[in-house]
């Protein structure tokens, strides 16, 4: 299986990077500058800059594109929104990292994280970023999208246990009253997706075990 990372040098991209090429995947990493990967293939390109050429033959493009402040933030809806452009009406599959802050937290799903958390102010625009990329993808039917939400606590640092509990629209708990996931098995859920691709024009989510 031939699979493109998006900002695979971040470091979600580096970790979902790593666990394709442990799986065996032909995986080539998409970055900006010197590329910090395990990945023997890789492109130096913005991503707003690339091309359907640059997209062609692969199996799965997974989007890793993030960011942290109020300017930089419209990357994470324009990279959903050009990476849409290029594989529409294409076998290639687009997978998404996407937030947490979006999920419901009720039946009727009216009501989300982030209607009923306070969040931090510096956090607010990356909440409502990543929000909008679910938005736009939700109108996308010529792209066989898959967007993933990490449970509330993300944690860059944690430990890879090898193990989660899959979930869908709504915010779920672990065993011990938790939303929380490290980025570690964050990827191995992205790449468990991209092997079994269950879930075309959906959100899921992941939370740890």
């Amino acid at each position: 299986m031939k699979i493109a990372i998006i900002s695979a040098n971040g470091k979600a991209g580096k970790l979902i990077t790593q666990e394709a090429l442990d799986r065996g995947f032909d995986v080539t990493a998409f970055v900006r500058g010197e590329n910090r990967t395990r990945a023997e293939k890789f492109v130096d390109k913005d991503l707003l800059d690339l091309t359907k050429e640059d997209l062609a033959g692969f199996d799965a493009v997974i989007d890793c594109a993030g960011a942290w402040t109020a300017e930089s933030v419209h990357i994470v809806p324009d990279a959903v929104k050009k990476l849409c452009a290029l594989l529409a009406g294409s076998a290639t599959r687009l997978l998404v990292v996407g937030g947490a802050g979006s999920l419901f937290v009720d039946k009727s799903h009216t009501k989300t994280v982030f209607d009923v958390t306070p969040f931090p102010e510096a956090a607010v625009p990356v909440v409502k970023a990543h929000a909008e990329a679910l938005e736009y993808l939700r109108t996308v039917d010529n792209v066989d999208w898959t967007y993933i939400s990490p449970a509330g606590d993300f944690q860059a640092e944690g430990e890879r246990t090898g193990k989660y509990i899959l979930a869908g629209e709504e915010l779920v708990l672990n065993a011990a009253g938790e939303s929380v996931i490290s980025y570690a098995d964050y990827a191995i859920a992205m790449i468990d997706e991209v092997e079994k691709g269950k879930h075309l024009k959906q959100r899921i989510s992941v939370v740890s075990e």
